[in-house]
C-alpha cells in the first residue's frame, strides 16, 4: 500500500475521469473506481480511495460501539468518538474508522474541531455523508 501525505496526492496519477450521477450524488470515477463525490459544492474522498491510498489525515476514531449505526448511515455522535487527527477543522471533510482495525466506515463533514470530538460528551461530531453500504459504495 503506498502511504500519501495527503488524500488528493493520487490525482496526479488519473488519465482520465467519468462523471456519473448515483442518487442525486455527482461521482467521479476512474478506471472503473468510484474516487470522489460532490457534496454541496465541495468533492470527497470515496472510502475506496481511502481504503486504497492508506490516508493518515483527517480521521476519526470510534468505539465499536458505533461501528454498527455509522456503517448503517447513522451521524457521528461525540460519545463514541475515541480520538481524532489533531488538525482536524469543523467544517473540514473527515472519514470515520473503527479504533480496533482501522479500517473506513464512513466520509463527512466534521461538525467540530478533533480536540473538540474527543472532549464532547454530547452531540454529533461528524456528519455522515458516505458510508460501507451505501450507493457510491455499491458503484
Amino acid at each position: 500500500m503506498k502511504r500519501e501525505a495527503g488524500v488528493y496526492g493520487f490525482l496526479g496519477e488519473l488519465k482520465r475521469l467519468e462523471l456519473t450521477v448515483v442518487r442525486g450524488v455527482e461521482v467521479y470515477i476512474s478506471s472503473g473506481m468510484p474516487i470522489l463525490f460532490r457534496h454541496e459544492g465541495m468533492l470527497y474522498p470515496t472510502l475506496r480511495v481511502l481504503l486504497e491510498h492508506n490516508v493518515d489525515s483527517s480521521w476519526v476514531a470510534v468505539d465499536m460501539g458505533a461501528v454498527p449505526h455509522i456503517v448503517n448511515g447513522a451521524d457521528v455522535m461525540a460519545p463514541g468518538v475515541v480520538s481524532a487527527h489533531g488538525e482536524l477543522t469543523e467544517g473540514s471533510w473527515a472519514w470515520v474508522r473503527d479504533v480496533d482495525h482501522g479500517k473506513p466506515l464512513c466520509v463527512g463533514t466534521a461538525l467540530m474541531s478533533g480536540a473538540e470530538m474527543v472532549e464532547a460528551r454530547s452531540g454529533k461530531a461528524v456528519k455522515n455523508l458516505h458510508h460501507v453500504g451505501d450507493a457510491v459504495w455499491n458503484l
